[in-house]
């Protein structure tokens, strides 16, 4: 938040709490002069000096400083979870994703094949009709599926893997836009479309390995076998010579990722009867 409206807003804050400047003083140990200066928005404090403050009017300074956009993106993705809802919120979002898991798993093995035929074969293994609706409700079961490690990462303050996530999502429906789009305008190569996809989804996916390895701690070795195989099968994908060997790791992957979901679930649920 800028200048004037972080110090009207720590003004407001300062005042809901009843505090006077030199209350404030007290609590952050931060010169009067300073906070006046904040208030009046006549200065752009650091970071530090910002958290300072906001720790002693009781404001989370993550909360604060998040932008309009993640705010948006979060309560879309229902990770904002206050105090008083009940874990069982987050059981049944995390078994809705792993369901989504399982059923983008079984929909690959029909979703596969038409692509490898559109590339390969310059022709549609299934009519529009049949092919658009599978893409779409692929596309569908990913958004589900990916949603529940955003929520793992919420949950296991795994931030990295948050931020993998989001790309992972946007990129997924950008190019499974593109191949629908494809099907009926030409400068839309699938062969194209294909390759670009198997490089980025190669980064972000090596990326998304890395995170999963730091949930080692909560999930064990589960954690460091999916984390390996994501790295080792992304890296695959980002190669594009060995994509087809990741396209068959990505089915053990898959798998792993699903039961990283149900485990995480479990913990939460864990938790909750504790």
């Amino acid at each position: 938040m800028k200048q004037p409206a972080l110090g009207q807003h720590i003004l407001a804050l300062r005042q809901e709490k009843g505090f006077t400047q030199e209350d404030l003083v007290a609590q952050c140990n931060i010169s009067v002069r300073t906070i006046q200066r904040i208030e009046a928005g006549e200065v752009v404090p650091r970071s530090y000096t910002v958290k300072t403050i906001l720790a002693a009017l009781g404001e989370d300074f993550e909360s604060f400083t998040e932008s309009t956009v993640e705010s948006g993106l979060k309560k879309a993705f229902f990770l904002k979870i206050d105090d008083t809802q009940q874990a069982n919120f987050l059981t049944k979002h995390l078994k809705i994703a792993w369901i989504a898991g399982i059923v983008y798993f079984v929909l690959g093995f029909a979703e596969v094949p038409a692509d490898m035929y559109r590339m390969f074969e310059k022709g549609a293994l299934y009519p529009d009709y049949i092919y658009i609706p599978l893409k779409l409700i692929v596309l569908t079961s990913i958004l589900f599926f990916y949603r529940g490690f955003i929520l793992s990462g919420n949950i296991l303050n795994n931030y990295l893997l948050k931020i993998v996530v989001f790309i992972m999502l946007i990129l997924s429906v950008v190019f499974y836009g593109m191949d629908i789009i494809s099907l009926y305008f030409e400068p839309f190569n699938q062969a194209e479309i294909m390759i670009g996809q198997s490089i980025s989804i190669g980064i972000v996916g090596v990326l998304m390995g890395i995170a999963m390895l730091r949930f080692q701690k909560a999930l064990g070795n589960l954690a460091v076998i999916t984390g390996i195989f994501e790295i080792v099968t992304y890296a695959c994908f980002l190669t594009v010579i060995f994509a087809m060997g990741g396209g068959l790791l990505l089915l053990p992957t898959t798998i792993l990722e699903i039961i990283i979901l149900y485990k995480v679930a479990q913990l939460v649920k864990e938790k909750m009867n504790s």
